[in-house]
């Protein structure tokens, strides 16, 4: 019994430290670009606002199509009323009468010309329904390159601290040997003092770049819409060699490509044609309208009676019906119950109506509203320019960043090459003490900066590329 009782604790101590280790896994979980730009799709509060602005749009297409179709409603109606009535029966009034009537009707109306304007509607409605969608997929672009920045700076803060991390432990060594060729007297106590304040100075170089490290995973956290940073890293892909194999694209080309398919351009070409077939809905008021309209109804009154005889004869006074006297008078209606039913088929009318309005003066309105649909037009062309000559620029600016950062990352890639033999030697002159601290620590804030540099203009020329490859449909990639 105890060894069952010790097993059975063994086991539930396992099975705890199983979840606890998957959970562990789970939240350490690193998250891919690809990862990151998805979740943003389904999480992020502006494309979910766009998506409920592109289904308005939906609805509002479809509202337009509907208008075209013809109208059908129904009537019924039951009224009571108490006092003087109208006896349809008779059609003399009564009095203090109490009177139950309904009334039903089935009405339809259709537009059978009115200048084209609902057709006109249903394209306008098309344009911006085609509009809104090329603006939701716009947002999705912007924050995807706002997270492949923010996912490119997360990187590099992250070789930051390492190089810092680095410099920090060449330092740590360098005390360490400075200690002991000062208690040799190789050197005096002044450099060892100088390079305990470069540690110090480092230290604080490495806490920068850890906080500089921390706020660029708090932006890249709250482009995804996540409550925190804990337990938050991202995948370091595999940067092979970014020399570049071939020649950039020229920025005609990429301006060319990037116009034709580009969200932001296809969504202003949409709203000028949407614009456009706004101004024919509008110069539709310019027209007769004509509409045709069809009804039937029926009615029922609880005082009204039907015939349902004539009678003809008379007694007159001191005979009986047993006389074979009769006289001839004029004659009697006799009144029974009418149903109903009876009523409502018998009282059944229908008619059909034609409607001409012919528009002659209506104060100009119509007028203005023409002409304020056409500066609407040229305010959605002027949009349009304005976007196109935008990207321009910024494809321009693209492809001379990516440039300039090319050039930068060879020459850095040089300088560090030379920094680091220079730094090198220094460092074996002041083991034996040919060079002081200060020419020391100056070789290595040299070689630090010169690493800077080069980290700066690597991961500036991926993004430019990056962006440069995105203006031409590819997808964006960092790998």
């Amino acid at each position: 019994m105890f060894n069952y009782f010790i097993m059975s604790k063994i086991t539930y101590c396992l099975l705890i430290l199983f979840v606890l280790v998957n959970v562990n896994i789970v939240a350490q979980e690193k998250w891919s670009l690809k990862e990151c730009i998805e979740h943003a799709y389904e999480n992020n509060i502006q494309i979910k606002q766009q998506k409920l602005s592109t289904e308005i749009n939906q609805n509002a297409l479809k509202q337009t199509k509907m208008d075209a179709l013809p109208s059908l409603n129904l009537g019924a109606s039951h009224n009571f009323s108490y006092g003087r009535a109208l006896d349809e029966t008779t059609y003399e009034f009564t009095r203090n009468q109490e009177v139950q009537s309904s009334n039903f009707s089935v009405n339809s109306n259709v537009v059978l010309f009115n200048g084209f304007k609902k057709w006109k509607a249903v394209e306008k409605n098309k344009f911006s329904l085609k509009a809104s969608l090329e603006e939701l997929e716009k947002i999705k672009n912007d924050i995807s390159l706002n997270i492949v920045s923010a996912y490119l700076q997360i990187l590099f803060n992250q070789e930051l601290v390492q190089i810092a991390q680095n410099q920090l432990e060449v330092t740590e060594q360098q005390i360490q040997r400075t200690e002991k060729l000062v208690e040799a007297g190789s050197l005096p106590r002044g450099s060892l003092l100088e390079i305990q304040s470069q540690r110090a100075r480092e230290e604080l170089n490495l806490v920068d770049a850890k906080n500089q490290l921390e706020s660029s995973y708090l932006t890249l956290t709250q482009l995804l819409e996540l409550e925190t940073t804990e337990d938050f890293d991202i995948l370091r892909p595999d940067f092979e060699s970014i020399k570049t194999q071939d020649p950039l694209v020229s920025v005609e080309n990429a301006y060319n490509e990037a116009e034709s398919f580009l969200p932001r351009i296809k969504g202003a070409e949409y709203t000028v044609e949407a614009e456009k077939e706004a101004l024919k809905e509008a110069k539709g008021d310019i027209y007769p309208r004509l509409t045709l309209n069809v009804a039937y109804g029926s009615r029922y009154s609880s005082i009204r009676d039907r015939i349902s005889d004539v009678d003809t004869t008379i007694a007159p006074f001191g005979f009986t019906e047993q006389d074979d006297i009769v006289y001839t008078s004029q004659p009697s209606p006799v009144y029974e119950d009418y149903p109903f039913l009876n009523q409502l088929e018998d009282n059944a009318n229908s008619s059909i109506m034609f409607n001409l309005s012919i528009p002659i003066f209506n104060g100009w309105q119509t007028r203005r509203k023409i002409s304020n649909a056409r500066v609407n037009v040229l305010n959605a062309q002027y949009q349009l320019e304005d976007k196109k000559n935008r990207l321009y620029k910024e494809i321009q600016n693209a492809h001379s960043d990516a440039i300039a950062a090319w050039k930068r990352y060879i020459s850095s890639e040089k300088t560090v090459e030379s920094m680091e033999e220079t730094f090198s030697y220094t460092e074996q002159k002041f083991e034996v003490g040919l060079v002081n601290s200060v020419e020391y620590n100056t070789a290595k804030k040299d070689l630090t900066k010169a690493e800077s540099d080069l980290l700066q203009a690597k991961y500036e020329y991926i993004f430019k590329s990056r962006i440069l490859d995105f203006y031409q449909g590819k997808p964006l990639t960092i790998e």
